[in-house]
């Protein structure tokens, strides 16, 4: 029988050899398109299915793609899952934003994720006796920090939490994560770590710290899209 060509996913219109084996994945796909603007060279838009773009280029000579995830487990499940599977990738590298649920966790810092924590059931459909612990890659945190070092960025390594919940009903539920010395909150990170274990694939997530539970304060949407290039440029090192 004749072997049916590669087309794509329903997601994903990419032909097998368009993605880098490294895949930058900020949540927001024009922040993708910011990165493959102003950092990379050689640039062709390799996905533009739902406007999840997604830009493979060189950065030093290296190749690289850089591609939104959307926002949440869901979504970022689906996208990590097929780059993983089947065009290929063997690192993905979520560049987003965080809020920050540590006095010592200010606006504009670096969290590089070790681990994360979840209220969601992604993992249950490993059907795991026990709760699974979602790591980072140690070698991707390894690089990160030394990357963090050299720009002389205020970073932090630690633990996530990964909600579910954007607009929570427990205003408090923070509180009890943060206690545990859980460093901030984002949606994405547990459902990529998961995939990555479960393909046997290295991932890291590399956060910007947007608002802060503690004090109050908050960046704009603006900021957020264009202002995080400390945290692009660490995970541009790690390629």
């Amino acid at each position: 029988m004749e072997k049916q060509e590669f087309k794509g996913t329903p997601h994903n219109e990419g032909k097998i050899g368009d993605f880098a084996k490294t895949v930058l994945m900020p949540g927001d796909p024009l922040r993708a398109k910011f990165i493959a603007t102003h950092y990379l060279e050689n640039v062709r838009l390799v996905n533009g299915v739902r406007n999840m773009f997604g830009y493979t280029g060189t950065y030093k000579g290296k190749e690289v793609t850089v591609m939104g995830s959307g926002m949440g487990m869901p979504s970022i499940g689906i996208y990590s899952y097929e780059l993983f599977a089947f065009y290929g990738v063997e690192n993905i590298i979520r560049i987003g934003s965080c809020g920050s649920y540590q006095e010592n966790i200010d606006l504009y810092d670096i969290i590089i994720c070790q681990g994360s924590c979840t209220d969601s059931n992604f993992a249950s459909q490993y059907n795991l006796n026990g709760t699974f612990s979602a790591l980072g890659s140690y070698e991707l945190v390894e690089k990160a920090v030394l990357a963090a070092k050299k720009k002389n960025a205020r970073y932090h390594v630690g633990n996530i939490m990964s909600s579910d919940v954007f607009y929570g009903a427990d205003k408090d539920a923070w509180k009890k994560w943060a206690n545990m010395g859980v460093l901030g909150v984002e949606m994405e990170s547990y459902a990529l770590y998961c995939n990555a274990a479960y393909l046997h694939k290295k991932a890291l997530t590399i956060l910007t710290v947007s608002d802060s539970f503690t004090s109050k304060k908050e960046t704009t949407a603006e900021e957020r899209q264009n202002s995080f290039t400390q945290m692009m440029e660490i995970a541009l090192e790690l390629i």
